[in-house]
């Protein structure tokens, strides 16, 4: 399991939200970059790297995010507002891998071309979900779609990469949504990452036994309420 810690950004700062809620704001430094080095040095497997601004249709953060991608040498994966044929793969030039989310929803004939070109291992599908709802649009609308059933059109398509958030979770250091984590893992040649709710070394326990590709570490991290060096201990 790889331990990933998050990179929100925002205005050009490193952030965390609350149930992905813009209003509800913490900010954690004014240098993403010098975050970045640190959890790379720290012994992170990959980074998560997401524009909030792109995601909420505020802004963009590229010119950080290219920054960040020249001083680090581990994997990155970028995520927030990529939902266009252009700045996907102008992206994935300098990342290792693209998070896709509401664009999977919304144009799948994108984004079958998109795995043409790509490879499916180039490709995260972000499947954030309330209580086992698919949301998009950063977090903000609701789709009527089912998480699981979703996941599987995904696989006959040919992708085998999601990313799973319950927003509901999201910044709240509550625990992990270990139920639909236990589902999705369990559908063959899926790759999940674990992504919501982390509080504590018990929780990488948790989430480890589900056996997922990876888990982020976000707010629990920032908060110091658990380390890179403990987490990859148990992973």
């Amino acid at each position: 399991m790889k331990i990933i810690p998050a990179i929100d950004l925002m205005g050009g700062q490193v952030v965390r939200l609350y149930k992905g809620d813009p209003k509800q704001k913490t900010v954690y430094s004014d240098n993403p970059v010098e975050i970045a080095k640190k959890w790379e040095a720290n012994g992170a497997d990959m980074l998560h790297i997401v524009d909030l601004d792109a995601a909420l249709g505020l802004g963009s953060n590229i010119s950080i995010i290219k920054k960040i991608l020249e001083q680090v040498t581990i994997p990155v994966e970028v995520a927030g507002g990529l939902r266009d044929e252009s700045l996907i793969l102008d992206i994935i030039k300098i990342c290792d891998r693209v998070i896709i989310g509401t664009l999977a929803f919304k144009d799948q004939k994108l984004l079958k071309k998109l795995l043409l070109s790509l490879g499916a291992k180039k490709i995260v599908i972000s499947v954030d979900h309330k209580d086992g709802e698919i949301v998009i649009h950063g977090w903000q609308d609701k789709t009527g779609i089912n998480l699981i059933d979703s996941i599987k059109e995904f696989l006959e398509m040919g992708f085998t990469e999601f990313l799973l958030t319950n927003v509901s979770r999201d910044g709240t250091m509550e625990g992990p949504d270990l139920e639909f984590l236990e589902q999705a893992c369990n559908l063959e040649k899926t790759n999940v990452i674990a992504s919501g709710g982390i509080s504590n070394i018990g929780d990488i326990k948790d989430v480890k036994e589900k056996d997922p590709y990876g888990v982020i570490l976000g707010k629990a991290l920032y908060e110091n309420k658990i380390t890179i060096e403990e987490a990859k201990k148990i992973a």
